[in-house]
């Protein structure tokens, strides 16, 4: 069992807590949709890390242009930070999600250059030699970039809250060439053990 959290302040004894009590992973966020490292997630991470979780991270791409660099630009400085700070982590995902109100940070509704944008990220994770995934579900990668499917060998981070069994499998529909998930996120804003604010994580 895992978890993603965005909360400030996730200290090594806060992680410790929380293996205690059956967590063994950890999703952090490092790249705001504001187009700003989230430094309180690189903290959150490294401590991760330390207190012996394996770590993934998520960039969640700034999309108001030109207010925000190129993605490319966004994904390089981000991977270029991580390695400069000595954090560790397995894989990176892109988020790729819509917003649930009106924001000029949203995906736009061109769905061609959306696919562009997307390929511009994944071809610099691929340039750099990261694993990488994407964070998504059917509602939103058909909102954002339709029936597309050049990404389908990446992982897919999964949203839907739910049961996490066997049987959840058959809730999912497939979509983007993706037949199954990697990773489910199956629970969200949750008030979990030992103070924290979290979603929950498994792997299928």
């Amino acid at each position: 069992m895992g978890f993603d959290s965005v909360q400030k302040d996730l200290y090594m004894d806060t992680f410790r807590c929380l293996k205690d009590n059956g967590y063994m992973f950890f999703i952090g966020r490092i790249w705001m949709s504001l187009g700003k490292f989230d430094w309180n997630g690189l903290q959150n991470i490294r401590n991760a890390y330390e207190a012996g979780f394996y770590v993934s991270v998520y960039i969640y791409p700034c999309l108001n242009f030109p207010k925000c660099a190129p993605v490319q630009d966004q994904v390089e400085k981000t991977i270029n930070l991580l390695n400069d700070k000595g954090a560790s982590y397995g894989m990176v995902f892109l988020d790729i999600q819509k917003f649930d109100w009106p924001s000029d940070f949203d995906w736009p509704s061109d769905k061609e250059e959306n696919r562009k944008t997307i390929d511009a990220m994944g071809q610099k994770l691929e340039e750099m030699n990261v694993e990488w995934g994407i964070y998504t579900n059917k509602y939103n990668w058909d909102a954002i970039v339709g029936n597309w499917d050049k990404w389908k060998h990446k992982k897919l981070w999964w949203p839907y809250w739910g049961y996490h069994n066997d049987g959840i499998k058959y809730n999912f529909t497939p979509f983007g060439g993706w037949t199954d998930f990697y990773m489910q996120q199956y629970a969200g804003d949750l008030d979990g053990p030992c103070g924290v604010e979290l979603d929950l994580d498994y792997y299928a």
